[in-house]
């Protein structure tokens, strides 16, 4: 299949790039960042779409700066909503599968148990409507799009939590991080994977599991929980002190879901994949940071 992945310089995008165009994948791929597809223009994605002609898209732009969003509303909806909503059109309009990125932060967080995909749906701030108001732009443009939920994403590439720790476990004696906060910490390359899983269905298939789906490996955790063992795991010579803290020692703009945890059953019956759980991803992105050392 001809496969277009849109924010190409994004950590999602790439790992998707790396598993998809390996050799003998029988995929061709193309990976488009925004100088080479603005999603927030419908007439560049109608134009670019039409001279691509890809059988499936996998819509990874996005704005995800969670705190600057708050007082930047009209970019990210611009971006996540009807950026979101020209893509599926898009799509549509040369009859390629629309696959399209959702995230945790539809959900409110005062769940007690993970999240599936009939929950009720209530952000909390001005990122995560944004994206849920993406969710329902791409079904109207496209009733047959793929919108996959992904949550507490990391990776060896871009800018996330675990990267983040780990140039700070580097710097500083201690490392406080919240542990109120619940979810599932979920790297790149299992997520690869599982986008890769879909591929073994044909394209009329595909269009065929139109809905929401969530994608999440198995577990749940806090931040600090997953900070300690990213310090534990990375063998570092000198390892910082990991303390616990409470959300509201740590303030920011936008209020984060207290609970993020998906279950990612209905994915995984739909499309014959077993997530792992998230700690062997995280051995896994150690090992590729070790090896690209």
């Amino acid at each position: 299949m001809k496969i277009l992945i849109t924010g190409g310089n994004g950590q999602l995008a790439l790992a998707l790039d790396r598993r998809l165009s390996r050799e003998g994948s029988g995929h061709t791929v193309v990976r488009l960042d925004r100088s080479g597809l603005n999603i927030a223009s419908r007439a560049a994605c109608l134009q670019v779409f039409d001279e691509c002609r890809p059988d499936v898209v996998l819509n990874c732009a996005a704005y995800t700066a969670v705190d600057r969003a708050e007082s930047d509303r009209d970019a990210a909806f611009a971006i996540n909503a009807d950026g979101a909503g020209f893509v599926a059109e898009a799509a549509s309009a040369v009859n390629a599968v629309a696959v399209h990125f959702s995230t945790d932060y539809v959900f409110d967080g005062s769940a007690t148990r993970p999240y599936v995909e009939s929950d009720p749906c209530a952000p909390l701030g001005v990122y995560g409507a944004s994206k849920l108001a993406g969710e329902q732009a791409v079904f109207a443009a496209n009733p047959s799009a793929i919108v996959l939920r992904l949550s507490w994403v990391y990776s060896n590439d871009g800018a996330n939590f675990y990267k983040t720790m780990l140039r700070l476990a580097a710097e500083r004696p201690e490392l406080r991080v919240v542990a109120d906060q619940l979810g599932i910490p979920n790297f790149t390359g299992d997520i690869a994977d599982a986008v890769a899983a879909m591929f073994a269905l044909d394209k009329k298939t595909l269009q065929e599991q139109s809905g929401i789906y969530h994608l999440s490996s198995r577990g749940i955790t806090n931040w600090h929980a997953f900070a300690s063992e990213i310090v534990d795991r990375a063998n570092l010579p000198s390892p910082p002190t990991v303390t616990a803290i409470a959300t509201s020692d740590y303030p920011t703009p936008a209020r984060r879901p207290a609970m993020s945890a998906m279950d990612g059953s209905r994915f995984e019956a739909a499309f014959g994949w077993r997530f792992g759980p998230w700690q062997h991803g995280l051995d896994r992105c150690l090992a590729e940071r070790i090896r690209s050392a």
